[in-house]
């Protein structure tokens, strides 16, 4: 009989534990349809969205006609609106799609113009982020308030998780320095969601002539900064799966200097490499193909590092780039968009006088330290 008891425990505690997981599913603020649609009705929409904008299957553009919302403008960013052009190549669109203009924020157009705001009542940005300064949808979030700023038109901001979000690492950008990979005075790694930034940016004065938008952000529902979200899509065509975008922080730092970070491969951002590195036990060559035309040593064989098949690691890392310069060793090692990047000038001073990465580490700690304490006070989540 006391055997019996303890399997009906079992049995139950295991039922617990699956209705557990069931209610604490990650819900992004896009599945928070009851909180955003009736700021929608009757109104002309403008989306910023992309390929990664869903609600679990369908598209957040697919789920807002169903429920009769008319969207009159879609508003997409690098990589366009379905995610697969290669990085830097301009996006451009030329005619309607269904009910809807389609319109390209990357190449010369990267701000919403007053005559493409025109005739909005709203807008909404559902984007998917990984977290680091240098990676360009929060540029285009940024031009978005701007736009929406100027033109007072209110934006809603349909939250979500940030894969890089547990952590908050690297040099804070110099503003001399600011670019589209770099257009705040945040670390490379900023620790936070689309919405928390969005909320810093525009409190903080950072929009032209400190302008600010009317902004509401549609939370995450079951999640938090210690919490592990595994992206349902890729978020651009080089950053496959978890472990690269887990490394992508680190390594992209790499795509300021002459090595290849794999763009080409199946495992972008999981390996680096040049025809001339000297440890030659690892090697890989550089195809084109979509999502990467014309890879940097296309079709030569690099020697060099890789991670493929490690398990993600949350953490920011110098010493592969530290190690790579030194075994390269030569003068053209870095390019002049390695500062952007970087966002300061004194990273590439550091690695070539032969610092350590701790004392590099230590020479932006302070400003790292202000920018937590800064941070803090937008956070939505614990």
């Amino acid at each position: 009989m006391q055997r019996l008891y303890f399997l009906l425990a079992l049995i139950l505690l295991g039922c617990s534990n699956k209705a557990q997981e069931i209610t604490t599913e990650i819900l992004p603020g896009a599945y928070q349809m009851e909180e955003y649609l009736p700021l929608l009705e009757g109104k002309k929409v403008g989306l910023a969205v992309n390929h990664s904008s869903l609600i679990a299957s369908s598209h957040l553009i697919d789920s807002l006609l169903k429920n009769n919302i008319q969207i009159t403008k879609v508003f997409t960013p690098e990589h366009g609106f379905t995610g697969t052009v290669s990085d830097g190549v301009k996006v451009e669109y030329d005619r309607a799609q269904s009910s809807y203009e389609l319109i390209s924020l990357y190449g010369k157009n990267k701000k919403p113009t007053p005559e493409q705001m025109a005739g909005l009542d709203i807008m909404v940005f559902d984007i998917q982020d990984v977290g680091a300064r240098f990676y360009t949808y929060i540029s285009t979030m940024h031009y978005v308030m701007e736009a929406c700023a100027e033109n007072t038109i209110p934006l809603i901001i349909l939250d979500r998780p940030n894969p890089n979000g547990s952590y908050v690492d690297g040099p804070v950008l110099d503003t001399a320095l600011q670019s589209f990979v770099g257009m705040h005075p945040i670390p490379i790694v900023h620790g936070m969601t689309i919405g928390e930034l969005a909320l810093m940016i525009n409190e903080e004065g950072w929009l032209k002539d400190q302008a600010k938008v009317d902004l509401q952000v549609i939370k995450i529902k079951n999640w938090d900064h210690e919490k592990r979200y595994s992206l349902p899509v890729k978020p651009s065509p080089n950053l496959p799966d978890d472990l690269s975008i887990a490394l992508y922080p680190s390594l992209c730092l790499f795509e300021g200097t002459i090595m290849s970070v794999g763009r080409g491969t199946d495992y972008a951002f999981q390996q680096i490499g040049h025809p001339e590195y000297p440890d030659t036990t690892y090697s890989f060559t550089p195809k084109s193909k979509e999502g990467a035309k014309w890879p940097p040593h296309e079709d030569q064989v690099c020697f060099g590092r890789s991670w493929i098949n490690q398990e993600p690691k949350y953490e920011f890392m110098l010493q592969p780039l530290i190690q790579a310069y030194h075994l390269m060793r030569r003068e053209d090692f870095f390019n002049n968009y390695f500062k952007r990047l970087a966002g300061t000038n004194s990273l590439q001073k550091q690695i070539e006088e032969g610092q350590t990465e701790g004392e590099i580490r230590a020479s932006w700690e302070p400003e790292l330290t202000n920018f937590k304490k800064k941070r803090e006070q937008y956070l939505l989540y614990e």
